[in-house]
């Protein structure tokens, strides 16, 4: 038998059973899927302790990631003159992006608060470093955008386990791929993925921000799930009787 049989073999005995959670359980995940809100201007001023922070970035960095090859990073961000600057930032990005939409949609658009960067206590910048694990990494050797995305399961990590300890999180994105380089001394090939802004708060939002406000409607899960190919709606939904999502009042 060769080492490479014995860690295989090792590898099999590591196992544990794969059976569903206990009722309560099963019903807390979807719970804390349902919830989850992005928060915008609704924070507490009240920080946020280093022992709840080290777990959310403990969920975080339990996410899953192609070729375990982790490439995120996370940088807190408490200092008021660096959130100032990705502040100032933003607030350029904003009237860049307000200019983009016309008429009442533009106004629309103004009146939305889109960023707690000042008002949260804490920032975290979730980044993803693209020379992680060198030049060939598993699964990655033919889609070489899958680390961004395994950065992303990182975010959702992190915002479930916050939503389940009574943690706000906003995902602000209104600024261009590059624009917090320098701010927070990024090398080349170390992407921005998320720019989240954190914080206790004392409600949410029953229904998506977005939606509650009329800029956007949730779209049947119906209408997005297809048989076999792209466009051939699926059977496995009845649309007279799809079933919504879990709500907070669950």
């Amino acid at each position: 038998m060769t080492a490479a049989d014995d860690i295989d073999d090792e590898a099999d005995r590591e196992r544990s059973p794969a059976g569903p959670f206990d009722a309560a359980s099963r019903d807390a995940v979807y719970r804390a899927i349902a919830s989850r809100r992005d928060v915008r201007n609704e924070f507490l001023p009240d920080p946020v302790p280093d022992d709840l922070l080290r777990r959310l970035l403990a969920a975080a960095h339990c996410a899953p990631s192609v070729g375990l090859s982790q490439p995120w990073s996370f940088i807190l961000l408490r200092d008021v003159q660096t959130r100032r600057a990705v502040a100032d930032i933003v607030a350029r990005r904003n009237e860049e992006a307000a200019a983009m939409f016309e008429g009442a949609r533009a106004e629309h658009y103004r009146r939305l608060k889109l960023e707690g960067i000042l008002t949260s206590p804490l920032n975290v910048c979730v980044v993803a470093d693209r020379a992680r694990g060198g030049l060939v990494v598993l699964g990655r050797t033919h889609q070489s955008d899958v680390d961004l995305y395994s950065a992303v399961c990182a975010v959702q990590n992190f915002w479930l386990a916050a939503r389940a300890e009574g943690v706000g999180v906003g995902w602000v994105s209104i600024f261009a791929p590059d624009d917090l380089h320098e701010v927070l001394g990024l090398p080349d090939h170390v992407a921005v993925v998320a720019y989240l802004c954190v914080g206790f708060v004392d409600r949410l939002h029953v229904r998506p921000e977005l939606e509650a406000r009329r800029w956007a409607e949730r779209t049947p899960l119906a209408d997005v799930t297809f048989d076999e190919r792209w466009g051939r709606a699926s059977d496995l939904f009845d649309r007279e009787a799809d079933a919504p999502l879990p709500t907070l009042s669950d």
